[in-house]
Order: structure tokens, then sequence, then C-alpha cells
């Protein structure tokens, strides 16, 4: 999550981004995984949209997620289009078309990708390092690689320049 943090905040200026949250990766009534335990990342799968926006507002406000984030209706609708669970990375361009489609994640999920993408369009920017009280290093930290996967799987950079 540390690197989609840091791309938005090197291309934010010349880039529209914004994070969907579509359904949980690893509910505790279906599929939970140790490291959520550990992480205390633990939720049932949300039956409404109250539940859907709280479990966004407690990610958000724990791993301090600075990125737009917008969430999935419980019909699914951003999920069925972009095939977007557990997490995947796409860039729209200003017309509207996918110019990017990241695998599925975790393991296809590259943020690196996109970075290249970016950097070919608007010129490379170097990224900033990361110090310990810098929120996008907490945000890296494997503690929250699963918060990742069950929280925020779509990010779609690019949609129009600014």
């Amino acid at each position: 999550m540390g690197d989609i943090v840091q791309i938005y905040n090197d291309y934010r200026d010349r880039a529209d981004f914004l994070t969907v949250y579509v359904r949980e990766a690893h509910p505790t009534d279906e599929w939970q995984m140790k490291s959520n335990l550990k992480d205390d990342v633990c939720y049932a799968q949300p039956k409404t949209l109250e539940q859907r926006v709280a479990i966004a507002k407690d990610f958000t406000a724990r791993y301090k997620f600075a990125l737009p984030f917008g969430i999935d209706d419980m019909s699914n609708a951003a999920d069925s289009a972009y095939a977007a669970w557990p997490e995947r990375l796409y860039i729209i361009d200003e017309t509207g078309r996918i110019v990017y489609r990241g695998g599925v994640g975790p393991f296809h999920y590259k943020p690196g990708e996109v970075r290249e993408w970016l950097a070919a369009k608007y010129g490379s920017v170097r990224p900033a390092p990361q110090t310990a009280a810098d929120p996008a290093s907490r945000a890296s930290a494997p503690a929250s690689t699963s918060s990742q996967a069950t929280t925020a799987p779509l990010s779609a950079p690019a949609k129009s320049e600014k």
C-alpha cells in the first residue's frame, strides 16, 4: 500500500486518483486469514452500505489513507465492471478508455507498473524518502498488507489531467 501512496503523492498534481472499497477479501464469516487476526483487521462481510462505509472509515483512519476514497455499492457494480476483488490497479485516460489494466492482486498487484506509465506520460518523479514517522511508511509495513487487500482493491489514476 505504501507504494501507491507514494505514487499518489508524486503524481497527484498531474492525475486524478481514486481508491474504491469493494467487498471484503477475508471476512470473518467467509475466509478469514490468520494475518487478519494478527493485524486486528476482522470484519464480517458487510450486508448493508452503512456497514461497508463503517469499515472503509476504519481503514482510512487506521492507516491515515490520504487518497481519494470511494465505496462500491451493494450490487458490487465497480467490482463487477473492473474485476477488482481482492485488489487491482487501473489507469483510465482522459477519454475514459482503460490504458492500463493491472493483474489481480495480491500476486499480480504491481504499483511500479503504474509509476512507469505515469512517468512515461508526465515525466519521472523521484520518490521522496520515507521515514518511520511518515504515514506512508507505516502503511507499507507488513501489518497493513492484508488490510490493503481487504479494503482498497481498486485504484484508478490518471482519469483526467489537471
